[in-house]
């Protein structure tokens, strides 16, 4: 898969996801789709992204957007982190880090002092059409999910 930037399709995937279920970006056209990437499950500022997504859901819901979660973590990982911040939309376990690749948010990161591979914390917007419309980068947690529904509420209907 090669990557995509903003304009373009997004090629049809289908990933694991909490809730036992199956995602394909092309049976969810009917709706825009906000993918959030993060770093990893449990953590001080993905637990914070997470309740912000999961507080302004009716919002976004509100806007037709569906939201999704999306790290390395396990799908048992996953589903621990969903029941316990009570999330109320689905994590997608990208473990063969396909989606991360096409999105191209696996970045060299400095943690404490050491380079490591890990997900630069992203979040993408894709249009009813499959289209990618808006991407942030290098994300800081604090205001970002008012950011996101600001854009959707500039699109038109």
């Amino acid at each position: 898969m090669t990557e995509i930037t903003v304009g373009q399709v997004v090629p049809d995937f289908q990933i694991a996801a909490t809730g036992d279920k199956n995602i394909r970006l092309s049976e969810l056209k009917t709706q825009n789709i906000v993918l959030y990437f993060y770093p990893k499950d449990s953590t001080p500022g993905c637990t914070q992204e997470g309740q912000a997504f999961r507080d302004a859901k009716p919002a976004f819901t509100e806007l037709d957007t569906l939201i999704f979660g999306v790290s390395r973590d396990s799908l048992r990982s996953h589903e621990n982190f969903k029941t316990k911040q009570n999330f109320n939309f689905e994590l997608l376990s990208d473990t063969d880090e396909k989606l991360c690749q096409l999105f191209d948010v696996i970045k060299m990161k400095n943690m404490y002092g050491k380079e490591v591979r890990g997900i630069e914390r992203s979040t993408f917007i894709i249009d009813k059409n499959g289209v990618l419309i808006k991407e942030w980068r290098k994300v800081k947690v604090k205001n970002h999910v008012e950011e996101v529904l600001e854009f959707l509420k500039s699109q038109p209907a």
